[in-house]
């Protein structure tokens, strides 16, 4: 098993298919995934349009390099009146392999996990949330959301039930490393970690390492030079 962390405070990275003739690169890939970002709330404000340089105000890419990485995969927007925001959410989502519906499993139903259940964040993106987990009898068989809480031990068979393809954790640093063993083993190919533990997990698994801390120290580079 080897280190496979991906912490890129641009947005998720995701699972690259060894089987495509085409691949983007990862800087690529994160810029699109923060274009795509303030796309889809662009879009929930009710904007018809966007210019490549809001676009730039939000995600701090030089417009130049926006409107270079967009030109790459066709003609999207128009001189003088910019980018169709519907239309350019829906183009993104398909380079990113994203389109469609994708489910996810939680792990942890404390504050942050409840938070994450409640939060329109991953709907907005077209994944859903099936199953929430904890092993914390107090919290088992409760309701968070529309979700009753169950017992890791019923892990496995829910991965293959609702075809879960996404393992998200929000559970203490400690715990972390062997939810991602229990995960591999099932078969989840993609791990979101909010802990932070550095998960080591085979080559074939993709994990994307959340930290507040980190994205501090990202925009704090920014003011400061």
């Amino acid at each position: 098993m080897t280190f496979q962390e991906l912490t890129s405070p641009s947005g998720v990275v995701h699972e690259e298919d060894p089987s495509a003739a085409e691949r983007l690169s990862l800087g690529v890939a994160a810029r699109l995934s923060r274009y795509l970002q303030v796309l889809t709330q662009a879009k929930k404000m009710g904007k018809e349009t966007i210019s490549s340089q809001e676009l730039s105000d939000y995600t701090h890419v030089n417009s130049t390099q926006i409107r270079r990485d967009l030109s790459g995969f066709g003609k999207f927007g128009k001189r003088g009146v910019g980018y169709n925001v519907e239309s350019l959410v829906s183009q993104i989502r398909k380079i990113l392999r994203t389109a469609g519906q994708h489910n996810i499993a939680l792990f942890g139903a404390g504050h942050l996990g409840k938070a994450i259940a409640s939060s329109d964040i991953f709907a907005d993106h077209g994944f859903r949330v099936v199953a929430i987990f904890d092993v914390d009898p107090s919290k088992v068989g409760t309701a968070v959301g529309s979700q009753t809480v169950r017992h890791t031990s019923e892990l496995r068979q829910m991965v293959e039930d609702e075809d879960i393809v996404v393992g998200v954790l929000a559970v203490p640093t400690a715990a972390a490393q062997d939810l991602a063993d229990e995960l591999v083993q099932a078969g989840v190919k993609i791990i979101f970690n909010y802990s932070e533990s550095l998960l080591a997990v085979p080559p074939e698994v993709t994990v994307h390492t959340s930290s507040p801390a980190v994205d501090l120290l990202y925009a704090l580079y920014f003011y400061l030079t």
